[in-house]
């Protein structure tokens, strides 16, 4: 009777599995997708990237998935149907994208459906949902309403495409984040928590909780070496000259000297629409033949190894000579003659440059090589940032070495450099020898709390001697001074640099393709050339118009970026106290130079003439509002009764101010005022002594 009773319980069990896996299995199957929970992680908050003022690059801006469970269990028919008419207003009134029966007809749907996780409304901001939570039925809670609200986060960039490259972007799909975003992901992406969620039918993932069983850990900030105004400066002159020239892509580097903190970094390309955009960094990654800019490196190593002197001279013959059978041809036809060392580099000779060069090394090319080696110049310079291009100065030993490959050398041909690689080598030299590893972050915080600090790194205590590079900055400030960029000497400081033009080879067609070469203009230096602050280099690719040396397609865009930030930077500026003599020195017959000072609040004029010993005469000391009338020998400061006209109601005369106090002034009177041009006022809409009424709007043109 057991083993009779055994059998049948045992045929039973057999049947049971048979009837749930096979003849039920579906069911089952469906049912327990349905009921499946498990832990997903949450995406911890990413960190800010800030500029060095603190101004915002870029940020996490949380959004929000609505979604509706339909079958919460206190949520009665009697309690949706007197909320759902209210609710679809409000939520039609906020959202603006959908009806008021559009809404009322998805609820209604999603309740007679039995929905778990009916979406309601996609990206819905902070303030949005913070409102929606008072509307009917929502104001219930979740559990009473049905209403669940899915965090999600957005990555913005304040500024747009300002440095939109080098920043970086979050990337999606598992990818590394590119620039500064993917340099210092570990710290911006924070730790991730856990959510317990349920899987319901068409395997959405819904909330179980209204909180998380593990909070994330947001992103920590970094603190970027990037300086916003001339980030804009040197993004907005680079597209106006790449424009203007009609040119396929271009770089912009600022970098400190003393440093290497990269103030700004600006990349542009052209699109097909025609204008310019942030595709590629190609300060960092485009790695290609330099040109004359690594004239500088070739003729300091023949000065290190004391073959040459800055006064040597060498003949140019009539513009032209000979290696093998390549020619090779400086730009200005008939040559130079016998011209200097000194001379030879600032006025870029090629011949000059690779007849010295091919002179003392010749015999000895791994010699020249061994020394640009030294100069790191052959070495990566290990930046954050991914993507560097690999430099290549070529050696004997190489397959593609050639008779012609050391005089080629020398003027920036079969060798390989990135602009910020270019750049690191000049503003070693500005930094007196020593060569710092270009940066872009300041720090990392966390709570507004320092957890890490970035400090300078020197890759090369002196890359040479510090007679060489003394000479090497007397050659760099002669280019200005006496060479191919003296359209760039008139400048309130003085600039050191160097022009390159290169051809561009193509590595499909060579140099030459339908009959036509393409260029590649660059300009490097710093500045102020005296005590250098600042290095840069510019970069201009495939300029068009028929225009494509450096000094006139890079060069200006230096000069413009120099100026700017030279205004903007008081500490570089000399003493002005040390300078006033040559300010006010005297004329021929014996008055002294008054300079014109702008109208407006005298206590900034008497200040200002304090400040720099210029002697001036009050017409009433005090007075708050003044004009300056330059003298024979002083600054006649004359009373301008502005207050006065105000109080009597008409408009005043605000000719020959400063815009910000011309603005103070008229706003406080009630008007509105809109700015032409930049400069002072040299013309305003509604004339002086016009009724003035609150609200009225005046046009200010500036010059």
């Amino acid at each position: 009777m057991i083993y009779i009773f055994m059998v049948i319980f045992g045929l039973s069990v057999v049947y049971k599995m048979f009837q749930i896996q096979v003849a039920e299995g579906e069911h089952w199957r469906s049912r327990a997708a349905t009921l499946t929970t498990t832990y997903n992680n949450i995406e911890a908050i990413r960190g800010n990237i800030y500029a060095s003022d603190g101004s915002l690059l870029a940020t996490s801006i949380p959004t929000y998935e609505v979604r509706f469970d339909s079958k919460v269990e206190s949520l009665t028919d009697e309690l949706f149907n007197s909320n759902i008419d209210s609710l679809a207003f409000c939520l039609s009134q906020l959202f603006k994208d959908k009806t008021q029966k559009q809404f009322r007809r998805r609820l209604i749907a999603a309740r007679k459906e039995g929905s778990r996780y009916a979406l309601i409304q996609r990206s819905v901001d902070y303030n949005e949902m913070t409102e929606m939570r008072t509307f009917p039925l929502c104001r219930l809670g979740r559990y009473k309403s049905g209403f669940i609200y899915i965090q999600q986060n957005d990555r913005k960039h304040p500024f747009m495409e300002l440095a939109y490259r080098t920043i970086g972007k979050e990337s999606k799909n598992g990818r590394r984040p590119v620039g500064l975003e993917g340099a210092y992901d570990k710290y911006l992406r924070g730790e991730g928590g856990k959510r317990l969620m349920q899987k319901i039918s068409g395997g959405v993932w819904k909330p179980i909780n209204d909180e998380n069983e593990i909070e994330p850990k947001d992103g920590s900030d970094i603190i970027t070496t990037i300086d916003v105004t001339i980030q804009d400066v040197a993004e907005k002159e680079l597209e106006r000259q790449l424009i203007a020239n009609d040119s396929d892509h271009g770089c912009v580097v600022l970098m400190e000297v003393e440093t290497g903190q990269i103030k700004a970094i600006a990349n542009l390309k052209k699109a097909q629409t025609g204008g310019y955009y942030e595709s590629y960094n190609y300060a960092v990654g485009e790695s290609t033949e330099p040109g004359s800019t690594f004239k500088l490196p070739a003729l300091m190593v023949a000065l290190e190894d004391a073959y040459i002197d800055l006064d040597d001279s060498v003949f140019t013959e009539n513009g032209e000579t000979k290696f093998y059978d390549q020619k090779m041809k400086d730009s200005h036809i008939g040559g130079y003659g016998w011209v200097t060392v000194k001379e030879a580099f600032e006025k870029s000779s090629n011949v000059a440059v690779s007849k010295i060069i091919s002179k003392y090394y010749k015999d000895n090319p791994q010699k020249f090589v061994d020394r640009l080696y030294k100069m790191n110049l052959n070495d990566k310079l290990g930046l954050e940032i991914a993507g560097e291009g690999a430099p290549r100065i070529k050696t004997p030993a190489d397959k593609d070495w050639s008779g012609i490959t050391l005089p080629w050398m020398s003027i920036g041909y079969e060798v390989r450099q990135t602009p910020i690689q270019i750049l690191t080598f000049y503003n070693a030299v500005a930094n007196g020898g020593k060569m710092v590893k270009p940066y872009f972050i300041n720090e990392i915080t966390k709570r507004g709390r320092a957890v890490k600090s970035f400090n300078p790194i020197v890759l090369n205590e002196s890359i040479c001697s510090k007679e060489t590079i003394e000479k090497a900055q007397q050659m760099l400030e002669g280019v200005i001074e006496n060479g191919t960029a003296r359209n760039l000497n008139k400048c309130p400081f003085k600039i050191a640099g160097k022009t390159g033009t290169v051809q561009i080879a193509n590595t499909k067609y060579g140099y030459k393709y339908q009959g036509r070469y393409s260029y590649q203009a660059s300009f490097v230096g710093y500045f102020p050339a005296d005590k250098p602050k600042y290095s840069c280099i510019v970069v201009v690719n495939a300029p068009g118009k028929n225009v494509y040396y450096g000094n006139l397609v890079a060069g200006p865009i230096f000069k413009e970026i120099a100026e700017k930030v030279y205004a903007g930077s008081i500490d570089i500026h000399e003493d002005l106290r040390a300078r006033k003599q040559l300010s006010w020195k005297k004329r021929e017959d014996g008055t002294l130079t008054v300079p014109y000072a702008k109208y407006g609040s005298q206590q900034d004029l008497k200040y200002v003439c304090e400040a720099l010993s210029l002697p001036a005469v009050y017409e009433n000391p005090e007075s708050i509002w003044a004009v300056a009338l330059p003298g024979e020998n002083t600054l006649e400061i004359l009373v301008r009764k502005i207050e006065d006209e105000l109080n009597a109601g008409i408009v005043p005369n605000v000719v020959g101010m400063n815009i910000q106090d011309a603005i103070y002034l008229l706003e406080n009177a009630g008007m509105t005022v809109r700015i032409l041009g930049s400069g002072l006022i040299v013309k305003q809409s509604l004339k002086p002594g016009e009724k003035l009424y609150s609200g009225s709007e005046i046009l200010l043109q500036l010059s």
